[in-house]
């Protein structure tokens, strides 16, 4: 791959908030360390996501040392959260996964609520190791993730992107691009490739981390998310579906299972494992 390397890392402390850009973070066998351990769940016990939500994306949290998060929205004062006790756990539903979390506090949850003006309460996954299998079509034995969508990481390039931009100032909805991006949410980016290199990864190595190539991104509305207004567009599903359509899905961007552990920085070199 020439002189790839890694331009960016994002994790998420809450599913579907908005969340940080550390120079460096610890890869654990679910993930990032700290990205995803903390949902939001309906009245239902459903997972909810900018997809019913999309003000969420105006919701910041930040991971406080312990695992603890910093909580701030427009319109409210910002609160902290701890680590609950994992004296019990309650049953929740994320898409289709049967899972189990620790609820926070009371507080917490009239927060939330009190944001997004739904009855919603505050969970915190206490064991990553053994809650929530990766599917099993594309997964290895033993391997887990977090209350991220299916997989332990997410990977984009910058070349992909420039790519789908290209494509979008053609098409009908030009006037919406370029988009950032923050559309997709992921938590490694990778500069120096080939547009849609990526495609043809099956095994990454970043920085001292190894990386599987597990499968393409399916993406779906949160893509039309900005993420700094949370207003609603038709990009880049219009021209991801004229596109980028594989196996009924519109793709963009890859799904990685570690596999090793250690630590990836800014600039850390990409290369493939053959």
């Amino acid at each position: 791959m020439g002189n790839a390397e890694l331009l960016s890392i994002h994790l998420y402390p809450v599913k579907a908030c908005r969340g940080e850009a550390p120079r460096e973070a610890e890869v654990e066998p679910w993930g990032l360390a700290g990205d995803r351990r903390w949902a939001l769940i309906d009245d239902g016990g459903k997972v909810v996501t900018q997809r019913q939500q999309p003000r969420l994306a105006l919701a910041a949290a930040e991971l406080l040392p312990g695992g603890g998060i910093w909580l701030s929205a427009p319109g409210l004062q910002p609160l902290t959260v701890a680590v609950p006790d994992p004296v019990g756990t309650v049953a929740l539903e994320i898409f289709r996964d049967k899972v189990e979390g620790v609820l926070a506090g009371a507080e917490a949850h009239a927060w939330c609520s009190a944001y997004l003006g739904a009855d919603v309460r505050l969970v915190h996954m206490d064991d990553p190791a053994t809650r929530r299998p990766v599917d099993p079509e594309y997964a290895l034995p033993g391997e887990t993730v977090s209350f991220a969508d299916g997989y332990p990481l997410l990977v984009t390039t910058v070349a992909s992107l420039d790519a789908l931009n290209t494509l979008m100032a053609d098409g009908e909805h030009a006037a919406e691009g370029p988009l950032p991006m923050n559309r997709f949410r992921p938590n490694l980016v990778v500069a120096g490739t080939e547009p849609w290199a990526e495609d043809g990864w099956s095994r990454v190595e970043i920085g001292e981390v190894s990386f599987r190539v597990a499968k393409t991104c399916g993406r779906c509305a949160v893509t039309t998310t900005d993420q700094a207004t949370a207003g609603r567009g038709r990009e880049p599903l219009h021209t991801l579906g004229r596109h980028r359509r594989l196996g009924g899905k519109l793709v963009f961007g890859q799904n990685l299972v570690p596999l090793t552990h250690g630590t990836v920085r800014l600039g850390d070199p990409v290369r493939l494992i053959t």
